[in-house]
Order: C-alpha cells, then structure tokens, then sequence
C-alpha cells in the first residue's frame, strides 16, 4: 500500500504545475511541515525543560550548554551525510518515516534519564533520528514544487521549526510543571510514531528534478566529492553557511536560555513563561518565515535576489529589540520586544534552504542540504556552550564582589531558591539568584549583537546568487 486511491488518481497532472495536483502538493508539504514541527518540538523540549534539568542534576550553565548544543548537535551532523548520500539513491518518504519513527522513540526514552551521562546517550539517539528530516525533505520538495514555488513552500516548510518550539512550551512547561519533567518527553515524543507511519503509507515518491525547467540540466547522480567540489566554487553558498551559523549561534542559545532567563530574572513559573514569552514569540517566528516566503515569491520576478535581501533586512533590524527584552525590568515590555524581534529575525527560515538546494542540481539537493546542515548545525551548536560560559564566568565574578565571597561557590549556587535559602541563608541565597541572572542577562546580551555579521554576510549572497543559481526562481 502507497496511497489511498482518492489521492492516486490525482499524481498526474501537467508537469509545469509541479508534481501532483495542488491539493496533493499541499497535503505532502503539510505533512512534512509537521514532520519538521515534531522534530523541532522534541529538540527544543530539553530547553524548555532547563531549569527544573539543571537543579535536579545539578548542572552548570555551561555543562547544559553542551547537552542542549554540541552533545545533540555532534551525531545530528555525522549522521546527516550517510543518509543524505542514502536519500540520492533509494526513497526519501521511507527515510523520513523510519527517522521520524527513531527519533520519537529516543524522545520518550529521554523520560528514562537518570543523570546528566544518560541524558546525554538518548540526546544523542534523538540526534541520529532527526538527521534524516530536513535534507530528504527538502530534497523532496523540491520535487514537488517548480523554482519560483519553493520559496514559499520551504517557507512553510521552515515553520515547523517555530511551530514545534510553540507547542514544546505551550504542552511542555504546563506538562512538566504538573507532572514533572520526565513526563513532558514520554507525552510529546510519542506522536511521532504514529505520524512517521502516516508518512510511510499517504506520501509518494516524485521522479527526480521532475518541477525543475526544461532548461535545467539533466540530474545525474554524484559522489560526495562530486557534489562538494561543485559547491565548493559558489561564493553563495559559503556566504549563507556564514549568515546562517552566525544567527543559528543566537538562536540556538535563546532556545536554550531564554526560559531560564525570564524564570531567574522575573520570577515567573515553568508554565508562565512558557506561555507569556516564548509562545508568543514563537507565534512571531512562524509568522515572520511566512511572511518572508510570501512576500519573496511575490517580488522575486521583478527582484531576483529577494530571496536574499528580504532575510537579509529580517536578520539585522531585531537586534535593538533584543537588547530591551534582556535588559528591561518591566515585564510587558520585554514581552513586546522579544516577540517584535520574533516577528523579524526568523525571515531566514524558509531562504536558508531555497538558497541552499536551488545551487545544487536535483540529484544532489539532499547531499547539498545535509552539508549545510553539518556545518551550520555543528559550529552554531557552540552558541549554547559559548553563552553558559559566559554566563558561569560573570556570576562568578558577581559572587567574588558580593559579600559573601569567602563562603560561596557558583556550584553551591545551583538550586532553587528555596532550598538555597535553608541550606545557606536567604541572604546567601539571593545573593546566589542575583548573581546567576546577571550572568545569564549579560551573555544573552553580548551575542544578539551576532546579528550584525549574520546580515552582512546574507546581503552580500546578492552579489554572486544569480550566477551560481541551477535553477532560476522566474
């Protein structure tokens, strides 16, 4: 069984309009798009879980900088290669149902974690699964979907990253908060079985570089080195692994830090700052990738390089807002200036990838998507550590001008208020609550400033994209 036959009858229409009918189009890239979400949604779960993880294991910033960044992100790269290099030659649709499968699997063992090194083991599980999402699937729709169309659709594509960090807060914190932290991963990491079966049985297969122009060149299988030496060349897309590495830093960390931040600094529950901060700005997330993807198919006619300029404009104009949002006492308006920020940065979402695939001929879109992923993934994942260092460093440096110096450590620091307040005094310990928030204020405060590289570098994609396009977005 494939499909059902209401939806077989409708593969084959004129091969201009891309593949299948539009209705069929459209349910294969929702799908995927919720494929996406639940992998994003079980990646950034752990971030929205931090606080109680880091007091019941008794982690530094910096140690649950590596889980949540380079201890996932390392088996996340290594994996995505070998598998990219499968989906070249055998059926994307199997590849993402079967990862889509193991990575939920890893999800709810995650529940299981007795420590700080099995978590670590089961993170890494949940890295090797979702490794094969993103290159077969936007290799997939790029198939389905002709040039000028993808923007749009790996726009939407690109929203279920925001989407699956929306629902990891609005279910996850409410979840952990009631039922613990262990429960958030057993309840939304299960979905994923059933959806990655759905996938296997109601998605088809297209032929390759089927919505591609006629014009295109004919797609011919490459070796890794084939295809890297092909990239390797085009200015492009270096200058977007730059641009993309440099935001992912900023973002990856937010998604890390930020609900610690606002639970240090406003004294907010789990569940309250999930759904009054980062559900808000997630909803601005998914909204600026849309918004971006529309308008980019809307002026890429008369604009070729808006696929560019458009994200590129998105990426540098929150960074004054960022700087409010960690830096003002006053609640609402830290709340407004995250979620205008929101509403910009993540134009990128959906350009990343239409930029990406549209420099590499059809057979080598998963490969060209998975070695950009490998990059950007891997050297952003240094973003999370690189702020828990900094935050660990300066609420050192707090403690050692308090007064309290000569009798605290940031390690005795590391629990919650109230049992800091019995085990070392409630002056110690507000001592110790100030010291951590002023520490994670100043390293969230010191990277937003990456936005400005970020924007230069995706500004200057314009200069070299239309040479080095395969398949032009008219």
């Amino acid at each position: 069984m494939s499909i059902a036959p209401s939806i077989a009858a409708s593969i084959d229409p004129p091969r201009n309009g891309g593949f299948g009918s539009r209705g069929y189009r459209n349910y294969v890239l929702g799908s995927l798009t919720l494929v996406f979400a639940l992998n994003s949604m079980d990646r950034l779960l752990l971030g929205v879980i931090a606080q109680p993880l880091i007091e019941e294991f008794q982690m530094s910033d910096w140690e649950f900088g590596l889980l949540s960044g380079i201890g996932f992100a390392l088996m996340y790269t290594l994996a995505g290669i070998p598998i990219a290099r499968l989906a070249e030659r055998m059926n994307r649709v199997r590849i993402i149902a079967a990862c889509t499968i193991i990575w939920s699997v890893m999800t709810v063992a995650c529940g299981f974690a007795t420590g700080f090194v099995s978590l670590l083991i089961f993170r890494i599980g949940v890295g090797i699964g979702e490794a094969g999402c993103t290159p077969p699937a936007t290799s997939l729709l790029g198939d389905y979907f002709i040039p000028r169309a993808r923007a749009r659709a790996l726009a939407i594509y690109g929203v279920g990253l925001a989407f699956g960090g929306l629902v990891a807060n609005l279910a996850g914190g409410p979840i952990a908060q009631e039922m613990g932290w262990r429960y958030a991963f057993f309840i939304l990491g299960a979905p994923g079985i059933l959806v990655g079966m759905v996938i296997w049985f109601t998605v088809r297969e297209p032929p390759r570089g089927y919505s591609d122009p006629v014009s295109a060149a004919k797609p011919v299988y490459r070796s890794f080195g084939k295809t890297l030496a092909a990239l390797a060349p085009k200015k492009s897309y270096w200058l977007l692994l730059a641009a993309v590495i440099l935001s992912n830093s900023y973002t990856s960390s937010l998604a890390s830090f930020q609900a610690p931040f606002y639970q240090r600094t406003h004294g907010v529950s789990l569940s309250e700052v999930a759904v009054q901060f980062i559900v808000p700005y997630s909803i601005a997330a998914m909204l600026s990738a849309i918004i971006a993807g529309y308008l980019t198919e809307r002026f890429s006619p008369r604009y070729p390089n808006a696929v560019a300029w458009i994200p590129a404009t998105g990426i540098l104009l929150p960074l004054p807002l960022y700087l409010i949002a960690f830096n003002t006492a006053d609640v609402e308006v830290a709340r407004a200036a995250l979620v205008g920020a929101g509403l910009l940065h993540y134009s990128y979402l959906g350009a990343q990838y239409t930029i990406a695939q549209g420099l590499a001929d059809a057979r080598s879109r998963a490969t060209a998507i998975a070695i950009f992923l490998l990059i950007t993934t891997l050297v952003s994942s240094i973003g999370p550590v690189a702020t828990g260092l900094v935050s660990d460093m300066v609420a050192t440096s707090q403690i050692e001008i308090s007064p309290f110096s000569a009798q605290l450590t940031l390690s005795e620091c590391k629990n919650t208020i109230e049992v800091l307040s019995q085990s070392l005094g409630v002056a110690q310990a507000k001592a110790c609550a100030e010291a951590t928030r002023v520490g994670l204020q100043n390293a969230l405060t010191y990277l937003s400033f990456l936005c400005i590289p970020s924007s230069l570098a995706m500004f200057a994609i314009c200069k070299t994209l239309q040479r080095d396009l395969v398949a032009k977005m008219d």
